[in-house]
């Protein structure tokens, strides 16, 4: 043996740390194992030595996954501070604090700060995107160095390390296969493949040049997956970040995620409330300027204004309704790790869901049975031993013990056991115990009565497994399970009503009638034979084995979540497409598909490497299956539907799903089979792994969105009503119906608590019965800023009339106090109406939030302190009011609701005149 400088084994051994290192094995697949050992200078029989070890330490570092770049916590804490709209009121903070005005300058600063605090503190308790891919390595690994065996940390796992593997393991790094003794391995979380895979130590003989799929590399292990059967040796051939493992860590290390939709809107808000904020500014301080006010006076009213046009309470406002929101999903299964991601969910007009483990159980189960020429459903789901077999359109139970002959093979020849904490072994053969379990046979108690003498472990070359067992009457029984078309080659007999006959063509092409029907049907097909050998036998050999007999044919299947049925229905009635991406084949993926109503296109991975991406956009939407695919191809897709216009979200579990989550707008991960992995890779984690949990989240995310559109009417209702007043006043000669103290006071209150309550306003009934809002659609569109325009108007007008009516029948302070509570009560008023939206002003719905009215009846209370107790006189300049004077307020505050009523009344009789329209509602 030799290594790429021409040296033995031995004498790179004996060389220690003077030799070069050999590098990683990309193409090991591809290689036999010896020439692997070649390249890696090692002996499988002795292992590394210690030498070579601590050199190739040194190159190579730990088998652990590197560390991201941490970002300061200062600039942390800075990033929340870096949208227009806070900009914007640091700049009238300073100036409010320039011109003397510090109460403004305190509360604008208290209440960023606060904002601030909230979202760093919600973001930093998230931050663990790729610290679970460390914890996912194994802690120790079993190893030949020096010719022992010798147990080691895994992270001190080096290339050319020759490491030992059984049924249970984890495997420790990337590594090519020297011994394989009937090894399968599960590979679901890397691949996708919902069945454990066969390995051999056969280098594979790719007939393309291209890159061999992950899944086709059968003469390889892969770090994190696990060994379901055998037993197997490698030599690393990759450690740390140079693995498989590796590559997506470090895809999650550099991928970037898109800003959601919430964060895009607000930006825009920002800027749009600048330009607004600015012209007012300009429009007041020109007209004041005209009249002859003096200029201290002017600055101070200027900033009184901007700080009028900006609803400083926003950010605190939103980042509470969000907080909110978290809370309230994490109580229904469903964490939510980023504050965003949450009004996200609610915009989200595609679902991209893995279909292992997230739309199935992840439990094979035994679905369907033949035997004798008869067909038999079989009820229950997944491990559990509940159900029974059952003719099709019939509630007929055959007898107890009547299809014992028919699973006996499928429980004796079977190494799988379940367990109360789930099963141990392979997959496929815990379905046919329990297959078994529900033909009334119980496995463990037949293996302990009739027990093993020998068996043929399974083979993928051969495609079946046998066992043998002694009869009382000294004969031996051989049991035999695999592929029907390879049994079909074996027996000579199968199993009628009428007891074994010939297997003639007749019977074969039934045989393989029922075969392609459960294929067909997505169904993994395994047969059963058995035979009676005379007297006992040691030589347990293919040759050895008699002509058998077929006695059954079982489909195995993955099943739907039940959940997962009525989740689809629910997302086609909200307008939500589902696309399920799966690694799995492309026959299997569809049957899940038509269980679960998936409508759409099938296609598989290789046929997306022959579109070009012009020719995905245009078939994308018409596609509901991507079968057979690859970790970059669901990357691929999310970012194709991406650039179409959707708001993606994407499940998974695995770590193969990682970069696809990382990519898409909300990633969504399966909390209890979901790897650690996906879940930090996600900003969103389920906790029951229920995808109907993903269906009660975009409720809520639409729920949070339609309150954070009320709050916004509101506020800048608020504000475009103070910035009206005091240009209107202004303009008519009059003197300002707000002070600067007043604005303030106003904002405190109206960003407080009438908005916060509007904040937890329940979701109305029919918030899942529209599609969802166009993604680029803005919170303040025509229709909304019409409304906030209008609101404000009336606003303006009904304060400054009533001041210029009360200047002529009470004293000018009285009438400045009247046009200051009028302003305030209008907000009252405007909550409720704001509340509604499109739907009813009056009824029972208005009712529902308590919370709202009790905010609303204490800010009247507050107003009445403030005009009545002698302390608010100075502070506001206000004096007492009567009580027809107050009726005067109340009065005149209430037109904003009955405006509203009077407008909806005279919309719906103009639809009335021009017939039934179609319509759409709005968040």
């Amino acid at each position: 043996m030799t290594t790429l400088d021409g040296q033995s084994a031995s004498e790179v051994a004996r060389a220690g740390t003077a030799t070069r290192v050999p590098t990683a094995e990309p193409d090991a697949h591809r290689q036999t194992p010896a020439q692997v050992a070649d390249r890696l200078g090692v002996d499988p029989g002795v292992g590394l030595s210690t030498g070579q070890i601590s050199e190739r330490a040194a190159v190579h570092g730990a088998n652990r996954l590197s560390e991201p770049t941490r970002r300061p916590e200062w600039l942390k804490f800075l990033d929340q501070f870096r949208n227009w709209l806070v900009i914007i009121l640091l700049i009238a903070a300073v100036v409010a604090g320039a011109v003397g005005d510090i109460r403004d300058a305190v509360v604008i600063t208290v209440v960023l700060q606060i904002n601030a605090v909230l979202g760093y503190w919600q973001e930093r308790r998230a931050e663990r995107s790729l610290e679970a891919l460390r914890r996912m390595l194994v802690p120790t690994a079993r190893v030949r160095r020096d010719g022992t065996e010798q147990v080691v940390e895994a992270q001190l796992l080096v290339p050319g390390d020759v490491v030992l593997l059984e049924a249970g393991d984890r495997v420790p790094a990337d590594g090519r296969l020297t011994v394989a003794e009937t090894v399968e391995v599960a590979e679901a979380a890397l691949t996708g493949e919902s069945q454990p895979v066969a390995k051999s130590m056969t280098a594979v003989d790719h007939p393309s040049t291209a890159p061999v799929p992950l899944a086709e590399r059968t003469s390889m292990l892969f770090m994190n997956t696990a060994l379901t059967r055998g037993r197997a040796e490698m030599i690393v051939t990759a450690t740390g970040m140079r693995t498989e493992l590796g590559a997506i860590a470090e895809a999650l290390r550099t991928g970037t995620e898109p800003p959601s939709p919430l964060q895009v809107q607000l930006d825009s808000l920002g800027r749009r409330l600048a330009a607004l904020s600015g012209a007012a500014v300009v429009a007041y301080a020109l007209s004041t300027l005209v009249r002859g006010e003096s200029l201290s006076d002017i600055a101070l009213r200027a900033v009184a204004l901007a700080v009028a046009a900006i609803p400083e309470g926003l950010p605190a406002v939103l980042a509470l309704t969000l907080a909110l929101g978290v809370r309230r999903m994490a109580g229904r299964g469903a964490i939510v790790k980023r504050l965003a991601s949450v009004e996200a969910l609610g915009a989200a007009t595609v679902v991209c869901s893995d279909k292992t483990g997230t739309l199935t159980l992840n439990e094979m189960t035994a679905r369907t049975l033949w035997t004798a020429g008869r067909l038999y459903d079989v009820t229950g789901e997944g491990y559990g031993t509940a159900g029974a077999l059952r003719v099709p359109g019939a509630d007929d139970t055959p007898p107890t013990g009547e299809l014992g002959d028919a699973v006996l093979p499928f429980a004796l020849c079977n190494d799988a056991r379940l367990t109360d904490g789930g099963i141990i072994g392979d997959p496929t053969e815990a379905a046919l115990v329990v297959l078994a379990a529900k033909a009334g046979v119980d496995a463990d108690r037949l293996r302990t009565e009739v027990p093993r003498i020998g068996e043929l472990p399974f083979d993928a070359a051969t495609k079946y497994m046998a066992t043998f067992h002694s009869e009382p009457d000294g004969r031996t029984r051989v049991h035999v399970k695999g592929a029907v078309d390879v049994l079909l080659g074996m027996c000579t007999d199968v199993l009628t009503e009428e007891g074994a006959r010939a297997l003639d063509e007749g019977h074969r092409d039934e045989i393989l009638a029922v075969t392609a029907q459960f294929g067909s049907s997505g169904l993994r097909v395994l047969g059963a034979a058995t035979a009676l050998m005379d007297g006992a036998s040691s030589a347990f050999t293919t040759a050895a084995l008699p002509g058998l007999t077929l006695v059954s044919i079982a489909g195995i299947a993955d099943p739907p979540r039940p959940q997962a049925r009525d989740a689809m229905a629910l997302c086609r009635t909200a307008g939500v497409a589902v696309k399920m991406i799966t690694g799995d084949h492309a026959d299997t993926a569809a049957a899940i598909a038509r269980e679960l109503d998936i409508d759409g296109d099938v296609v598989t991975g290789a046929d997306l490497d022959r579109m070009t991406g012009e020719q995905l956009a245009e078939r994308i939407d018409d596609i509901g299956v991507f079968a057979r695919v690859a970790p970059e191809h669901k990357v691929v897709i999310v970012r194709t539907l991406a650039n179409r216009g959707h708001i993606v979200a994407m499940t998974g579990d695995g770590v193969n799903d990682a970069a696809a989550l990382r990519a898409a707008h909300i990633g969504v991960a399966m909390g209890i089979t979901g790897t650690d992995v996906a879940k930090e890779a996600a900003d969103v984690v389920l906790t029951d792994d229920n995808f109907s949990t993903i269906v009660r989240a975009v409720r809520e995310g639409r729920a949070i969105y339609a309150n954070i559109v009320k709050f916004v009417r509101f506020q800048l209702a608020t504000n475009i009503g103070a910035i009206l007043t005091l240009l209107s006043a202004s303009l008519a000669g009059l003197p300002s119906p707000l002070t600067a103290a007043q604005l303030l006071w106003v904002n405190i209150i109206m960003d407080g608590p009438p908005a916060m309550a509007l904040a937890v306003d329940p979701a109305r009934d029919d918030v899942m019965r529209h599609p969802p809002r166009d993604a680029g659609e803005r919170i303040l569109d025509a229709h909304r800023l019409f409304a906030i325009g209008r609101a404000g108007a009336v606003m303006a007008t009904g304060t400054v009339t009533l001041l210029a009516v009360a200047r002529s029948y009470v004293a000018p302070d009285t009438a400045l106090t009247m046009a200051f509570t009028t302003f305030v009560l209008f907000q009252l008023f405007n909550a409720l109406s704001v509340r509604a939206d499109d739907g009813p002003l009056l009824g029972r719905y208005q009712l529902r939030n308590r919370v709202l009215w009790l905010c609303l009846a204490g800010v009247l209370a507050v107003q009445v302190a403030v005009v009545h107790l002698p302390w608010a006189h100075t502070a506001f300049g206000t004096v007492p009011l009567t009580a027809t004077q107050w009726a005067l307020c109340l009065g005149t505050a209430s037109t904003v609701l009955l405006a509203e009523l009077v407008l909806r009344a005279v919309g719906r009789h103009g639809a009335r005149r021009s017939g039934p329209r179609g319509s759409e509602g709005r968040p």
